[in-house]
């Protein structure tokens, strides 16, 4: 169950609101993980949303050093080859699509420029990144019920991945995400809304909860 959006459609302040919106149900995923592995600080990482939010919420008085927040969050993103917990993939996917937040974050789309015209690639990531961590925790899931079921002929299928409750909540957050911005407003109360569709539930995507 890939999801393929058209980002294009979306302008480049929309593109980080809803970047933004994913990674909020991505953050909790790496504090989970900093508190049970001892290793970075999500405080940082929730310091660096917040900023972002500033922004989206009056981007002509705040001005950001995307450059030295990526240096911040270079020191807080794990090695997946030193900690033998499931934990860090996703704690690694929020660090990778904070990145390519900060990528984003750099692009200075000109006036005449044309929304179809605005690079996709960093949200494309972020959105893959999202999709990813939830398809891995739900295939290890799945993993353990054949485990434990003792039949060796049982195989997870493409149907069993795309039929589980996470995959299809992944997929509907995305897809509500992305037709509310389409033809939301570039202010304050889109930003409220979005990020109030991201944690309406009190679970971060793969359901762990948001405290």
């Amino acid at each position: 169950m890939t999801i393929h959006l058209p980002f294009a459609k979306l302008s480049h302040w929309h593109q980080i609101a809803f970047s933004a919106a994913l990674l909020e149900r991505m953050l909790p995923n790496y504090q989970m993980f900093s508190e049970a592995a001892d290793f970075g600080n999500a405080k940082v990482l929730r310091n660096q949303l917040d900023i972002i939010w500033q922004w989206l919420d009056n981007s002509s008085t705040v001005k950001i050093n995307s450059e030295a927040q990526l240096l911040k969050l270079e020191a807080e993103t794990p090695d997946p080859e030193a900690f033998d917990s499931f934990g860090v993939f996703p704690a690694l996917d929020a660090c990778m699509a904070f990145s390519a937040l900060w990528q984003l974050m750099q692009v200075k789309p000109s006036k005449k420029q044309k929304t179809s015209e605005i690079d996709i690639d960093d949200i494309q990531s972020i959105s893959r990144l999202s999709h990813n961590s939830v398809s891995y925790y739900v295939e290890l899931l799945l993993l353990e019920e054949v485990e434990e079921s003792a039949d060796e002929e049982l195989t997870i299928t493409t149907e069993q991945m795309d039929e589980h409750p996470l995959m299809q909540w992944e997929k509907d957050t995305q897809n509500e995400l992305f037709d509310f911005l389409k033809f939301a407003a570039a202010d304050k109360r889109t930003c409220k809304l979005a990020k109030q569709m991201s944690l309406s539930e009190g679970l971060s995507n793969l359901g762990i909860e948001i405290i």
